[in-house]
C-alpha cells in the first residue's frame, strides 16, 4: 500500500554487485521533524516539572532575592546576620584558592539567597496546605460569609500566587483525612434508620492501617477503589460502568460528519496540548480553593488491559495517531504532518476518505471490538484469554497496538441522533447509542471513544477506570466551545482552510483472525447483545423551571432534585430505598469521589408528610442532604472509609458481618448530577442554543434505576434515567403499554411507574408551586 511506503526510511536490494540502498529524503524529513517535536515536548515538561516543584515560588521570585541579597553583600550590608560568613568559611578549598574574597563572599551570598527563597518556599507550600485544609466555608449558609472566611479567603490567594499552572497546587492539596470508625458508623446507622430496624456492629481494630497508610500513601482510598471497584471487575465494563457524554441539546454546527469529526478532533488535541503544556488553568471551587488535577495525566494515550485476575492501565506519555472504526473496519490516521499539528481541514479530509473507503471488513473484524464489551474473564477468560492467544505477535499484535496505543478512539457511525421535538424517544435512542452502540462499533476499553453520527451530532463513551465523569466533562465544555466559537465552520458546512492532498491516505488496520477467535468474537457480541437488549433508557427535558427560580427560596437546586426523586421512587413503588449520589473529594490530593446518601429520615419525613407543615419538613431536609454533601466532599463521608474498612479487614483475615452486609448493600436508586460550565468559554445566557445535554450511565442494580441530571442555564434540567427491561420492579414503557398497567395513581399523581422521574414533574405540577414560594 502506499501510505506503507511512505513509512519506510531505509530501503535495500541485493544486486550481483551487492546490496543497493535508498534513502527517502520525505520519510528522513519527517523522522528528524518528528525527533525536534519530541524533544521540544521533553524540555516544556522539564521546565513544567521545574515550575510546579518550586510553586508558589517562582524564578523570578528567586531572581529577586538573589539580587537582593548579592547586591547588599556587594555593598557590605550582611542580611543574613553572619550566615553568609559561615558559608564562605565552609566552601571548599578548590573554591578558596580559585576565588577571590569578594568573589567568594558573592558565591555565599548566593548559597545563602537561594536557601533562604527555598525555606520560604517550603513555609510557604506548608501554610497554603494548612489554608486549604480549612472547610468550614463549605458549611455557612448562601450569601452569608463570616468576616474570618473573607480573610481566610484572602490568604488562600496571596498564598496561591499568580498564575499557577495546571499541577501546581498538586503538593499543597492536604490528604484525605481518615474519619473515626465511630463516627463512619454512626453516619450509617442514621443514613439507614429510614430503610431498617436499628443494627448492632463491631468495631474495627483495622483502623490503625488505614491511619498507617493514610501517613505514607497520598490518597488512602484511591488506589484501593481503582483497583478492587473497577480493574477487578470481572463483568462486561460496557453498560456496567462506562459512561457516556452528549453533544449540544439544540445545535448542531454542522451537519458533515467528516467536518465535524475535524473540527472535534481538532479541539480535542488543542486541549491535549495545553494539557501538556500545562497551560489550562486548575478548577478553582468559589474560585479560590483548587480541586485535584491528577486524574488529567491519563485523559488521552491510556487503554484498559484485560488480565485475567486484574485489568491494568497502559498510558503512554504521547501517541501521534488516532484509531477510527467505521463499517466495520479498522484505521489508522496519522494527527502530525511535518512536525505540525494536522489542522481541522486535513483531518476532515482523512474522515472523508475513510467514508468513501468501499473495501469490506475482513474475517473477524466487523465485531472484533465485541471482546472489550463482554466478559473480562470469567469461564472461557474471553478477552483476557483471546488477547493473548491471538493478538501477541503478527499482523494482529501490529493492529491491536495501533487501536491500544492511540490518542484515543474515533467511530465514524452510520446512524442519525441527537434531539428531536417531533420525536419523543429521540433522546431516549441517542443515549443508548452512546452507552453501548452496536456492541461491537465503540472500543470500550479506550479512555473514550468519540462517536460522530452522520448528521453530524457527535458524542462520548467513556471509560471509568482512570478517571471520573467531571474530568472527561472538563475536556468536553473545552471542545464544544472551541469547536463552535473558535474554529467555526464555512457557510457549506466544511472547515476552514484549503485541503492538503498530498498527504497520505489513513491507514488500513489489517487482521489474520482465524476462526476459533472468531467463535470467542460471537460469544462476547452474545454477552453483550443481551445487555444492550435490556437496557431502557429515558430522556427527557424538564422545561416548566430550572436552578435560576429553586435558588430564589434559598434551596439548593441539587438538593431539590434529590428530594423529588425520593417523592418520585415512593410514588412508584410505595417504598424507600437506598440511594446512592455521587460527591467528589478533589478538595484532597489524588481524591475521586465519596457517596452522599440521599435517603434521610429528613427526606422521608417530607415525602411521607401530607400536613401544612409541609413546607418546613422540606426545608429541613433539603438543609439536611447539602450538610451530607458537604460531609461528602471535605473527607468524611462513609462509604469508602467503610469500603478501606472492608478491604483491610479481608488482608488481616478478620471476618466481620457487619462490613459484609454494608458493602452488599444495592443501590436502587444510583443518582449523578452532571457537571458543567467548568471552563468559562461563553456566556450560556447569551447562547441558551448551546446548552448541554450533559450525560448517564446504565443501572447499577438489576432492579433499580440509573438517573443522571445536568442543571444547564436557569430554566432546563435533563434528566438520563435507566433501568432493565428483565426487571419486574422497573416495567419499562414498552411493557407497559403491552400489559396496560397505569401505575399507583394516589391522589391525583397518576405515577407511570416505569418511568421514575415522571414522579418529578407530579412533584413539580402538584406541590412545586407550593414549595418555591420565597421564604419570609
Amino acid at each position: 500500500m502506499a501510505e506503507a511506503h511512505q513509512a519506510v526510511a531505509f530501503q535495500f536490494t541485493v544486486t550481483p554487485e551487492g546490496v543497493a540502498f535508498q534513502l527517502s529524503r520525505e520519510a528522513l524529513k519527517q523522522i528528524y521533524l518528528s525527533g525536534v517535536s519530541s524533544w521540544k515536548k521533553r524540555l516544556a515538561r522539564l521546565k513544567n516539572s521545574i515550575l510546579t516543584g518550586v510553586f508558589p515560588g517562582t524564578p523570578s521570585g528567586w531572581l529577586a532575592v538573589v539580587a537582593v541579597t548579592v547586591g547588599a553583600t556587594y555593598f557590605g550590608i550582611d542580611v543574613s546576620v553572619g550566615l553568609i560568613f559561615r558559608i564562605q568559611k565552609r566552601l571548599p578549598n578548590s573554591c578558596r584558592r580559585c576565588l577571590g574574597v569578594r568573589s567568594r563572599s558573592l558565591l555565599s551570598a548566593l548559597i545563602f539567597s537561594s536557601g533562604a527563597w527555598m525555606l520560604g518556599v517550603l513555609l510557604r507550600r506548608q501554610a497554603l496546605r494548612l489554608l486549604l485544609s480549612y472547610h468550614g466555608w463549605m458549611f455557612e449558609p448562601h450569601g452569608k460569609t463570616r468576616p474570618s472566611t473573607k480573610i481566610w479567603a484572602s490568604m488562600v490567594r496571596v498564598m496561591s500566587g499568580r498564575h499557577p499552572m495546571l499541577y501546581s497546587f498538586q503538593t499543597s492539596l492536604p490528604k484525605l483525612p481518615v474519619p473515626r470508625v465511630a463516627d463512619t458508623i454512626q453516619r450509617y446507622l442514621e443514613s439507614v434508620r429510614p430503610l431498617l430496624d436499628e443494627e448492632r456492629f463491631l468495631d474495627m481494630e483495622a483502623l490503625k492501617y488505614l491511619l498507617l497508610k493514610s501517613w505514607w500513601a497520598t490518597n488512602y482510598v484511591s488506589d484501593w477503589w481503582e483497583e478492587y471497584i473497577y480493574l477487578r471487575g470481572r463483568s462486561p465494563i460496557m453498560v456496567n460502568s462506562n459512561y457516556y457524554v452528549m453533544d449540544f441539546l439544540y445545535t448542531t454546527p454542522t451537519h458533515l460528519q467528516a467536518a465535524r469529526a475535524g473540527n472535534a478532533v481538532h479541539s480535542i488535541l488543542l486541549y491535549r496540548r495545553r494539557l501538556d503544556r500545562e497551560d489550562l488553568a486548575p478548577v478553582m471551587a468559589l474560585g479560590v480553593v483548587p480541586l485535584c488535577s491528577y486524574q488529567m495525566e491519563r485523559i488521552f494515550n491510556t487503554t484498559r488491559i484485560p488480565g485475567k485476575q486484574a485489568d491494568r492501565l497502559l498510558h503512554l506519555s504521547d501517541s501521534r495517531h488516532l484509531a477510527v472504526f467505521h463499517k466495520g473496519r479498522f484505521f489508522k490516521v496519522w494527527l502530525y504532518h511535518a512536525g505540525k499539528l494536522l489542522p481541522p481541514r486535513d483531518l476532515e479530509m482523512q474522515f472523508q476518505r475513510i467514508l468513501d473507503d468501499p473495501s469490506p471488513p475482513e474475517t473477524g473484524e466487523e465485531r472484533l471490538a465485541a471482546l472489550t464489551a463482554g466478559e473480562r474473564s470469567v469461564g472461557g477468560l474471553p478477552w483476557a484469554e483471546a488477547r493473548e492467544k491471538y493478538f501477541s505477535r503478527g499482523k494482529n499484535k501490529a493492529s491491536l497496538d495501533c487501536v491500544e496505543r492511540a490518542a484515543f478512539f474515533v467511530t465514524l457511525d452510520e446512524e442519525e441522533h441527537g434531539f428531536d421535538p417531533d420525536k419523543e424517544d429521540s433522546l431516549d435512542r441517542y443515549s443508548k447509542s452512546l452507552l453501548h452502540g452496536q456492541c461491537c462499533d465503540r472500543w470500550f476499553d479506550k479512555s473514550f471513544s468519540l462517536v460522530v453520527y452522520r448528521n453530524g451530532k457527535l458524542g462520548a463513551n467513556a471509560e471509568h477506570s482512570w478517571a471520573d465523569a467531571p474530568i472527561i466533562g472538563h475536556l468536553w465544555e473545552f471542545m464544544l466551545a472551541t469547536d463552535h466559537f473558535q474554529l467555526g465552520y464555512c457557510s457549506d458546512g466544511h472547515c476552514h482552510g484549503v485541503p492538503n492532498t498530498a498527504l497520505p491516505p489513513p491507514q488500513r488496520l489489517t487482521w489474520d483472525i482465524p476462526e476459533e477467535c472468531c467463535n470467542v468474537i460471537d460469544a462476547s457480541y452474545a454477552v453483550a447483545r443481551a445487555l444492550a437488549d435490556d437496557i431502557d433508557f429515558h430522556s427527557f427535558r424538564f422545561v416548566e423551571f430550572g436552578k435560576g427560580r429553586i435558588k430564589k427560596c434559598r434551596t439548593s437546586p441539587d438538593s431539590f432534585i434529590q428530594i423529588a426523586l425520593q417523592l418520585a421512587h415512593f410514588r412508584d413503588k410505595g417504598r424507600f430505598c437506598l440511594t446512592y449520589e455521587a460527591s467528589m473529594t478533589r478538595l484532597f490530593r489524588e481524591g475521586r469521589t465519596e457517596t452522599v446518601r440521599s435517603c434521610t429520615s429528613e427526606a422521608t419525613a417530607f415525602v411521607r408528610s401530607m400536613s401544612s407543615e409541609r413546607l418546613e419538613l422540606f426545608h429541613v431536609a433539603a438543609e439536611k442532604h447539602q450538610h451530607l454533601y458537604r460531609l461528602a466532599m471535605t473527607g468524611s463521608g462513609l462509604d469508602r472509609h467503610l469500603f478501606c474498612l472492608y478491604v483491610v479487614s479481608r488482608y488481616l483475615g478478620v471476618e466481620s458481618p457487619f462490613l459484609d452486609k454494608v458493602l452488599s448493600e444495592p443501590w436502587r436508586l444510583s443518582t449523578s448530577q452532571t457537571p458543567q460550565q467548568q471552563i468559562k468559554m461563553f456566556d450560556l445566557e447569551a447562547h441558551p442554543e448551546c446548552a448541554s445535554s450533559g450525560g448517564g450511565f446504565g443501572p447499577v442494580a438489576d432492579d433499580g434505576y440509573g438517573v443522571s441530571y445536568i442543571i444547564a442555564g436557569e430554566n432546563l434540567v435533563t434528566f438520563h434515567v435507566s433501568s432493565k427491561f428483565s426487571s419486574p420492579e422497573t416495567v419499562s414503557v414498552h411493557r407497559r403499554a403491552a400489559t396496560g398497567r397505569t401505575g399507583l395513581g394516589t391522589e391525583g399523581w397518576a405515577l407511570d411507574p416505569s418511568r421514575l422521574l415522571k414522579g418529578t414533574q407530579h412533584f413539580v405540577f402538584k406541590i412545586g408551586s407550593y414549595i418555591l414560594k420565597p421564604r419570609k
